[in-house]
Order: C-alpha cells, then sequence, then structure tokens
C-alpha cells in the first residue's frame, strides 16, 4: 500500500540495487536499427520521418556549425520522449521526475555551449550580459542579473521537466484513488471520473512529449546564442 503519494517517485530497488540504470538503458532496446535496404518496414519509416522532421524544424535556422549537434539533440530527444511515455504504464517508474537526472542532462551540454561561445566568438558572448544602450548606473546591476540568468538556465530546464511530470503523475493517482473509492457508493460519479482520467491520461501523454521537445529547443536556442 502506498502511504505517500511522492513514494511513486523514489527509485526503484531490487534487493537493494538501485534500477535507475535499467530504466535508463531500456528505450534504447525498443528501437530498431536502420538498415542498408532499399525498402524499410513501417517502423522504420516512421522512425526516420520523425528524426528528419525534428532535424529539419530545429537546425533549419542555425548555421552550418549547429548541424553537427543534430545527431546529439535529435538523440536526447527521442530518449527524453521515450522516458517520459514509458513512465505512465502501470507498475513503472519514470527517471525524469528526479530532478538530479533531469540537471545531468541538462548541465553539460548547456555547459558546453557557453564554453563553445566563450572560445570561438567572446565578444559576442559576453554582449548577452549587457544590452546596448544601458544606462552607466545600471551597468553592474544588469551584468549581475544577467550573470545569475545565465547560470540559472540548467536549473529551469531540469525543474520545469521535473515539474511538469510529477505534477501529472500526482493528479492521474489523485483522481484514480477517487475514482476508485467512489465506486461501491457511487457509480455513476466514479464512472464520469473514470472519463476525466481517461482524457488526463491523454493530455498527459501529450505534456510527456512536449517538455522533452521544450527541453531539447531550449538546448537549440542556446546553441544558437554561441556559434
Amino acid at each position: 500500500m502506498m502511504l505517500n503519494l511522492f513514494d511513486q517517485f523514489m527509485s526503484p530497488t531490487l534487493l537493494g540495487i538501485p534500477l535507475m540504470l535499467l530504466a535508463l538503458s531500456l528505450p534504447w532496446v525498443l528501437y530498431p536499427k536502420p538498415l542498408k535496404r532499399w525498402l524499410n518496414n513501417r517502423t522504420l519509416t516512421i522512425q526516420s520521418w520523425f528524426i528528419n522532421n525534428f532535424i529539419k524544424q530545429i537546425f533549419l535556422p542555425m548555421n552550418t556549425e549547429g548541424h553537427k549537434w543534430a545527431m546529439l539533440l535529435t538523440s536526447l530527444l527521442i530518449f527524453l520522449i521515450t522516458l517520459n511515455l514509458l513512465g505512465l504504464l502501470p507498475y513503472t517508474f519514470t527517471p525524469t521526475t528526479q530532478l538530479s537526472l533531469n540537471m545531468a542532462f541538462a548541465t553539460p551540454i548547456w555547459l558546453t555551449t557557453v564554453i563553445l561561445g566563450m572560445r570561438k566568438q567572446p565578444t559576442h558572448s559576453l554582449g548577452h550580459l549587457l544590452p546596448e544602450g544601458t544606462p552607466t548606473l545600471l551597468i553592474p546591476i544588469l551584468v549581475v542579473i544577467e550573470t545569475i540568468s545565465l547560470f540559472i538556465r540548467p536549473l529551469a530546464l531540469g525543474v520545469r521537466l521535473t515539474a511538469n511530470l510529477t505534477a501529472g503523475h500526482l493528479l492521474i493517482q489523485l483522481i484514480a484513488s477517487g475514482a476508485y473509492f467512489l465506486f461501491p457508493l457511487m457509480p455513476a460519479v466514479a464512472l464520469l471520473t473514470s472519463t476525466l482520467l481517461f482524457l488526463l491520461t491523454l493530455l498527459e501523454v501529450a505534456v510527456a512529449m512536449i517538455q522533452a521537445y521544450v527541453f531539447v529547443l531550449l538546448l537549440s536556442l542556446y546553441l544558437q546564442e554561441n556559434i
């Protein structure tokens, strides 16, 4: 019996061994590898169509230098979508509800874009810390504010993904518990609650995909600023 609603977000263990590594490695088993044939099956065709459209959507505004990041960001998007969607299945665990894991995804890529910008175009990168036309008295304050906003970006990425998925899972748990306890007492209300639960689950599927897309989209915008 679940004593706390937040127990569902605890990292699962088996004989004292954390299963986080298994949860992170499972998505890659589900995707087939491209074949060297002229004609592929439907799964590979849909997979290739999705990847091509995502690359076109994200990297079209970027210059050639940013296109080198296509495989990394596309793999991260597919990985996050799979983790988010698998967490909606019964008796599963969503690794992306852990802030530490999301920070581990966001911080290295964000830091790489910052270092890349400082190396290739330091004047342009430092120029983001001070908007053009700033009054002289406000320069120290704005530099401090922009520096803080720069370093808070990976935290905002991780918190956004964690908060959205955690809130959706908690809401599903609350409504499901309500429908379960109302069924013997008020079947009509329980049926209505179950319909609401079904609609909320569909919404959570959309949220799981959109949040993964927003996560990668913001990383691509940070990259675009520094190349």
